[in-house]
């Protein structure tokens, strides 16, 4: 999923204050390990 999916998925407006918030949240969660980037922008969840 990238960042501008999930910003309609949450209802929010396709404004790039809202889709590069969303998508530095989803870096942190690749940091983390909840999620991978398969490809550049393209976020998933790990099956581990």
């Amino acid at each position: 999923m990238r960042a501008r999916d999930l910003c309609q998925a949450l209802d929010l407006q396709i404004l790039p204050k809202n889709t590069e918030g969303i998508r530095s949240k989803l870096k942190r969660l690749v940091s983390r390990g909840i999620l991978i980037e398969s490809e550049p922008g393209l976020f998933a969840r790990t099956d581990a």
